[in-house]
């Protein structure tokens, strides 16, 4: 089953990245998945039907073409690296 605010989440948290060296890999990008949920109160989906949504987005897991912005990259950021000075 595909994620039904996925489209809104690429919107709102990620943008194009070309750059290989700066691309999100498939875990990181879950990952802010996760934090964009919670600042947008939206259940998460599980890994799997993420994972599906990527692939119906076209979105490969070895190369996204896509990195964080706004509040959900900075909360990721800030949950995944809490001791950052």
């Amino acid at each position: 089953m595909a994620v039904p605010h996925f489209r809104r989440f690429l919107a709102e948290a990620t943008v194009a990245e070309q750059d290989p060296t700066h691309q999100l890999p498939s875990e990181q990008l879950f990952g802010l998945y996760l934090s964009w949920c919670t600042l947008n109160h939206q259940a998460p989906a599980s890994e799997a039907e993420f994972r599906e949504s990527m692939k119906h987005h076209r979105i490969h897991p070895s190369g996204t073409g896509l990195w964080r912005t706004g509040p959900a990259a900075m909360d990721y950021i800030l949950n995944t690296y809490p001791a950052l000075p």
